[in-house]
């Protein structure tokens, strides 16, 4: 989902990189660029990335073996990203701030998580997102977050698919946000790893799906390429939390241009047309 922070959040974040360049000794070369969360800034600071990140006081510390510490820590050097190379971290009034410095890499394919256009990957660029994601499922983490627990599966499958929610889905270590602003092209890089953990079997590659729909012969290219895990009935599940995810973020008033495309592919795997209030009326 991609929300943008208000003026005061905007303000707030900024002075807080500002506060942590000055005491990194870093210099920023680049316009700010806030994340898709809205709670996030970063700027190019000469051939480094300075990420600030706020939250509730409430959330400090950083738990152990998560986020983009926890997977600089736990993941493999062979899965394409940006290293983590510093972290400093702080309270102030109610917040608290994590300021991460990574490798500086090319941009995003897409400023927004829905792709408006074809970028033209090759073979080879799928093969290596193929292959990290296989690597990234192969990890160990037993500390590694539940993304997207059961209690949530239970409410928005009801809600925005019409069906009763799985008894028990089946989990497996993912990146937890593919979507086209967290990959880069020429080489691949997979960016922000702050919801990296235990997802669903096939939410990753589904989450890059039903982020294609606005282009499908890209959203056809997903479903081809992980035809080994979407296929099968876990990966349907996966597929349905991708959708009900999407369907709720719509349902708050985001991606109203895909509403239209997520009722008719959720229908084409449910068999059952959405709930009449799945949607607020401006969403559909």
């Amino acid at each position: 989902m991609s929300f943008q922070p208000d003026a005061d959040t905007r303000e707030n974040l900024l002075a807080a990189h500002a506060k942590v360049a000055a005491f990194l000794g870093l210099a920023c070369t680049g316009p700010p660029i806030f994340g898709t969360s809205g709670t996030t800034v970063g700027c190019a600071a000469d051939f480094v990335w300075l990420r600030v990140s706020r939250s509730s006081r409430k959330r400090a510390p950083r738990p152990a073996g998560q986020g983009a510490l926890g997977a600089e820590q736990i993941l493999s050097a062979a899965i394409p990203r940006p290293r983590l190379h510093s972290t400093v971290d702080w309270t102030d009034s109610s917040w608290f701030y994590q300021a991460d410095v990574f490798d500086l890499v090319g941009p995003a394919i897409s400023s927004t998580p829905d792709l408006r256009a074809d970028p033209g990957l090759d073979d080879g660029w799928w093969a290596a997102l193929s292959g990290a994601l296989a690597d990234i499922a192969t990890v160990t983490a037993p500390s590694a977050k539940i993304t997207l627990r059961q209690a949530w599966v239970e409410e928005v499958f009801p809600k925005y698919l019409g069906i009763p929610a799985p008894a028990d889905v089946e989990r497996t270590v993912g990146h937890g946000d593919l979507q086209w602003a967290n990959l880069t092209a020429g080489p691949l890089q997979i960016l922000d790893w702050e919801r990296w953990g235990l997802v669903p079997v096939g939410y990753d590659p589904a989450v890059l799906w039903v982020s294609s729909l606005l282009v499908p012969v890209v959203a056809d290219r997903v479903l081809v390429e992980f035809s080994d895990i979407l296929d099968t009935p876990a990966g349907r599940v996966g597929q349905l939390v991708a959708l009900a995810e999407m369907l709720q973020a719509v349902d708050r008033g985001h991606y109203p241009q895909l509403a239209t495309i997520l009722a008719d592919r959720a229908r084409d795997l449910t068999g059952v047309p959405l709930p009449q209030n799945a949607l607020s009326k401006g969403a559909r």
